[in-house]
């Protein structure tokens, strides 16, 4: 196994590696991925080196559930090795029958979670997320409801996603009012080009203790370093999948942080992972891989290079808020 560092999950008692995988690209068309046997390869390769965090949500795939049924059968035989956390919340266009837009109520998690532990091959998930607020159903609902699946045994930690600074104030308030579980993770977006949690998410998830994880931490694949205003990959996501994000690229900038990583004998990669783990209540960067050569080097990446307060300094000015 890898040199890998793990962290706890926030103030709980939950540990996952500093490097996780993203899986929203299990089961999506056009990657290596979209197999049984390309998810195959790539679980078994994070494993290996190290990785424990496996982020993924009913939502993902080409079809509705296929990233976790992909992800259960890839994890035949070593379920144990894993810290297993999936989403709930967002529309699965009928795959959960009929549910009006209260995607978070206490009828709608109930057959979610079941349906996610069908897929997922399962009888727990340890980490279970609200995916999106859903507008209508009130917190207090969902938390108790998550603190019924958590005396069940179904779910392990609770957590949510794409929660503003208000409302993860308002949820923490909620659960210890009313003797709930707390939730103990926040991901939202979050790379060196999108960082408007700064403003209020990150010190709200700071202040209650939860472990943030950012999802697009390289921006799909930008900060790896293979892409420049002249080359890029043939294969890679944003070139396919999204052409449209690269026009907005601060290139000039982009320039300069190669630069400043060749000076100092670090790749994009590296930099960029630990600028991320620098980051206050940062625990995991889940990053999405569809090879097992990337999650390989994502993996080997954290920890090879010792960033000084000047030189995370030095990053976060290339690409000011």
């Amino acid at each position: 196994m890898a040199d890998m560092h793990y962290r706890p999950l926030g103030r709980s008692g939950l540990m996952v590696s500093a490097v996780g995988l993203g899986c929203n690209n299990f089961g999506r068309p056009k990657t290596a991925t979209e197999t049984q046997a390309g998810t195959d390869a790539v679980v078994h390769a994070a494993i290996d080196a190290g990785i424990t965090l496996f982020d993924t949500a009913d939502i993902y795939g080409g079809q509705r559930g296929l990233s976790e049924s992909l992800m259960g059968n890839a994890l035949r035989g070593r379920r144990d090795e894993v810290v297993l956390a999936t989403k709930f919340g967002m529309d699965m266009g009928g795959a959960n029958g009929p549910d009006w837009g209260a995607r978070a109520s206490r009828r709608y998690i109930r057959i979610a979670v079941e349906a996610s532990l069908r897929r997922l091959r399962t009888d727990w998930i340890d980490l279970y997320q609200l995916h999106h607020p859903d507008g209508i159903t009130p917190m207090d609902e969902t938390l108790a409801a998550l603190d019924e699946l958590v005396q069940q045994g179904k779910v392990r930690y609770i957590g949510h996603s794409n929660l503003t600074g208000w409302q993860i104030a308002d949820a923490e308030w909620r659960a210890e009012s009313a003797g709930h579980p707390h939730f103990i993770s926040a991901q939202n977006e979050y790379s060196l080009l999108v960082r408007h949690v700064e403003d209020d998410v990150l010190p709200a998830a700071n202040a209650y203790g939860l472990g943030f994880l950012p999802f697009f931490p390289l921006f799909n694949g930008l900060f790896t370093g293979k892409y420049t205003r002249e080359s890029r990959p043939a294969d890679g996501r944003l070139t396919v999948i999204r052409p449209e994000a690269l026009d907005g690229v601060p290139w000039d900038a982009m320039a300069r942080y190669q630069a400043f990583c060749d000076e100092r004998g670090v790749s994009m990669l590296e930099a960029t992972l630990e600028w991320l783990l620098a980051q206050p209540g940062v625990s995991s960067v889940i990053a999405g891989a569809t090879k097992p050569e990337q999650v390989v080097t994502n993996a080997r990446s954290a920890g090879r290079w010792s960033p000084t307060p000047t030189d995370l300094a030095a990053i976060s000015a290339f690409f000011p808020r």
